[in-house]
């Protein structure tokens, strides 16, 4: 599997909202602050995106898709000028896949989802992600096309399944559109996802997430990388942000968290998996880059497994997650 896999693998992206816009005429619309992603893409006309604390307003044309992630309020609207709706007037009664309608439609049409991620990692990619990714270029709406078009199609005929399906293509959006981001990103991006444009950088995360276990060294991945060990360890440094060492250790206790909470597995299976000959050693790595020890980690994560599956309500808003482990720092 792909690092960019593997981190929304362990992520676990789950769309608690996918469906439909539809305006006509003049319309504007403001949206209150979020958690986790929203990822949502034009089918048909244009409209403005605002976001609180971004200067400039973003002109979104058919075939555009836009990713979301810094959680601050925003508006859409044919004309920024006009006095926005609150949103939740509008989508009040389109949750669930429904298509929210303005004015009667026709004029404009927005598909998309909602995704929340998994707590206490989620800052491993909202860390990196800019306040609006806006994803246009020409070359790449082709990979959107199908979806936007299947997803519109699925919401409006609401055939039997229409919503599994709906749900499977937002994630297919999430995916595509944070891949062109991936590649449209500006030279001098720092962090693990813009890293992985670059062809000796990906070599050496792709060679650290295939083998976690590994004894690696940074003459070992400067290999794989093709580089020298010095010119490796500071190009690393410079393009993800911290050093091929570090950034091997937080990927193995992510890792590590994601089996303390759902594996089932103990300590004494999970440090050797991952690398480390003594359970104290693990131990060690796992409380100075999760900020507790592996057992309260366990214990803390089975207590929130057990709340949300006894009081979470379809469509609630996800609790707000605890402080984000970032690769970037």
């Amino acid at each position: 599997m792909d690092p960019l896999s593997e981190v929304l693998s362990l992520l676990k992206p789950r769309s608690y909202i996918s469906g439909g816009f539809d305006a006509g005429g003049k319309w504007a619309i403001q949206f209150p602050p979020h958690q986790g992603i929203k990822c949502y893409a034009v089918v048909a006309g244009q409209c403005w995106l605002a976001v609180e604390g971004v200067a400039d307003p973003v002109r979104l044309k058919a075939g555009d898709c836009f990713l979301l992630s810094s959680g601050r309020p925003f508006r859409l609207a044919s004309d920024l000028a006009l006095t926005p709706v609150d949103a939740r007037a509008v989508f009040s009664a389109a949750q669930g896949g429904c298509i929210a309608s303005c004015n009667g439609g026709g004029d404009f049409f927005l598909v998309g989802g909602h995704f929340t991620l998994d707590g206490h990692h989620a800052g491993i990619l909202l860390g990196e992600m800019p306040p609006i990714a806006h994803i246009r270029r020409e070359t790449d709406q082709a990979a959107l096309r199908w979806s936007l078009e299947r997803m519109g199609q699925e919401l409006r005929e609401r055939r039997p399944g229409w919503l599994l399906i709906a749900e499977h293509l937002a994630h297919a959006m999430l995916v595509q559109a944070l891949r062109q981001h991936l590649a449209e990103a500006p030279a001098g991006g720092v962090g693990w996802l813009f890293a992985l444009a670059d062809k000796q950088m990906s070599a050496a995360i792709h060679a650290i997430h295939h083998d976690p276990a590994q004894r690696w060294t940074i003459q070992k991945l400067a290999e794989h990388a093709g580089m020298s060990r010095s010119s490796f360890a500071l190009k690393f440094k410079e393009t993800v942000g911290v050093a091929p060492m570090e950034y091997l250790t937080r990927w193995r206790m992510l890792l590590a968290g994601d089996r303390l909470a759902n594996s089932g597995q103990p300590i004494s299976v999970i440090a050797p998996a991952l690398g480390y000959e003594s359970e104290s050693a693990f131990s060690t790595a796992f409380k100075r880059v999760m900020g507790c020890s592996p057992r309260q980690y366990s214990r803390a994560r089975g207590r929130q497994s057990g709340a949300a599956a006894a009081e979470a309500p379809a469509f609630s808003p996800p609790p707000a997650p605890p402080q984000p482990l970032v690769f970037n720092s």
